[in-house]
């Protein structure tokens, strides 16, 4: 009998990445320092009517694939029927060659539901109805979910005018799983927004404040950073769209917030020295407690006007950007790092091409008398790059450029509470570019050291990296 799609050397292409993978990496358990799961729906721990529910109604990825197959918007985002939405995601997924969400899919459904048949339109009925009865038990819970992939940290991704609620009921009612929120204060960044003025009301009742100019908003971004801390906040996030770096005195950025208040526009250049003025602001607050910043650049967002109106934001309609930005980088982490006020830094791309460039930035701001590892660092192949290649590139251009063995691995960045099973596709994946270079006579076998750096990879490098320790 022929083995199933999903085996256990699945992605494993030689004896040596076989071994790192099965007797170092499978058993890791997972730090997913980075998603956009909901707190509240793993506070009360939450069940799931049907797999539409769980795996499509907030997946953008099947959503892209969908749409492109030629799916009607009543089946993807719209009013259809859930089992209807399903049927035509089974059809789409059996015309995905190549793409990640193949893999994605099936190791999904082996690793949730135990299933080994490849999704597609004859057993859809099939697998919706094997899929819906597993989803009536207790052990498919939320939490339950988290723990069959034995999720032991994630990061969710925050305004910094949120309450925190759910996390702080988490924090006393689930022992096991430990849920931490990101501060990531991008309304406070993007100041051309039309909504700016309103949010900042909002951002200052949080921090009980009035927000009049720029030195109440940096106090205002400062109270609410250490009540993040309080709960349990180990890392800041900023999504980078658009020129986000020039030299800007406090005086002018104050010039630059009271007049957007006073309902003028604000132009682009004010709005990056507004934004660098700000970053370099809360990098340093980041530095004096010890948090990690991570820089997502590249998304180039809400392409379709008419989708944004019907669908709204999030929903699959973000590109990558090719804006050229190492020089407001370099000199952003250099403005931080002149008062030796650079926090430990991971630095994420969409954009393929940008991948060498990072791995070099990161390698120029290294030098600290901490003793911190991989200090500043290529982050993880994300979004569009996190297929096969993409990975792989990363993991290649870091050795290459860098230190592999200082990287903290993979994340989900997802919204999906099935997606943790991508942290098992990078581990196969990392184990056979080891593997691969080890059987070419390239890097010793010394099996010993690789499988402690393999381990360091899946898991420990990221409790050391993030303090979650």
């Amino acid at each position: 009998m022929d083995r199933p799609f999903i085996h256990d050397d699945f992605v494993l292409y030689n004896e040596t990445a076989c071994r790192l993978y099965h007797d170092h990496a499978e058993s890791m358990p997972v730090i997913d320092y980075h998603n956009h799961l909901d707190p509240q729906e793993i506070c009360e721990d939450r069940m799931y009517e049907n797999m539409t529910e769980i795996w499509l109604s907030s997946d953008h990825y099947k959503w892209r694939a969908m749409r492109e197959r030629g799916i009607p918007e009543s089946l993807i985002t719209g009013d259809g029927a859930p089992y209807e939405k399903f049927a035509s995601y089974a059809e789409t997924i059996q015309n995905c060659f190549g793409n990640p969400l193949y893999h994605w899919t099936h190791l999904e459904l082996k690793r949730y539901f135990d299933i080994d048949d490849m999704l597609c339109p004859e057993n859809a009925g099939k697998i919706w109805d094997i899929c819906s009865r597993k989803l009536k038990s207790p052990s498919f819970s939320a939490q339950s979910l988290l723990r069959r992939q034995n999720v032991q940290i994630l990061c969710t991704t925050d305004d910094p005018a949120d309450s925190l609620k759910w996390h702080k009921k988490i924090h006393q009612t689930v022992n096991d799983i430990r849920v931490c929120p990101t501060f990531r204060p991008g309304n406070a960044l993007d100041i051309e927004k039309k909504e700016y003025p309103r949010y900042l009301e909002r951002l200052g009742r949080a921090a009980d404040m009035k927000i009049s100019g720029i030195e109440d908003l940096t106090e205002a971004l400062k109270r609410r950073l250490e009540y993040f801390v309080t709960q349990d906040c180990h890392a800041a996030d900023h999504s980078l769209e658009r020129d986000f770096y020039r030299p800007a005195s406090e005086a002018e950025a104050d010039r630059i917030l009271k007049k957007r208040l006073a309902g003028e526009c604000v132009m682009e250049d004010e709005a990056a020295a507004y934004r660098g003025f700000l970053l370099v602001c809360l990098g340093r607050m980041y530095a004096d407690r010890d948090l990690v910043m991570q820089l997502h650049i590249g998304a180039q967002r809400n392409n379709s006007t008419r989708m944004l109106h019907r669908v709204g934001a999030d929903a699959g309609f973000d590109g990558i950007s090719d804006f050229h930005y190492s020089g407001q980088l370099g000199s952003l982490l250099d403005a931080m790092d002149l008062t030796d006020q650079l926090p430990r830094t991971i630095l994420y791309c969409l954009n393929l091409n940008d991948m060498p460039m990072l791995a070099a930035m990161a390698g120029c701001f290294q030098a600290n008398e901490q003793g911190i590892r991989s200090k500043v660092q290529l982050g993880s192949a994300w979004w569009f790059c996190d297929h096969m290649h993409g990975i792989g590139e990363q993991i290649r251009i870091l050795a290459e450029t860098g230190l592999l063995s200082g990287s903290v691995g993979m994340l989900t960045d997802s919204r999906s509470i099935l997606s943790f099973p991508r942290h098992e596709y990078y581990r196969r994946i990392l184990c056979s570019r080891i593997g691969e270079l080890v059987e070419k006579g390239l890097y010793p076998a010394d099996m010993d050291y690789l499988g402690k750096m393999v381990e360091d990879i899946c898991c420990g490098n990221a409790l050391r990296y993030f303090r979650f320790l």
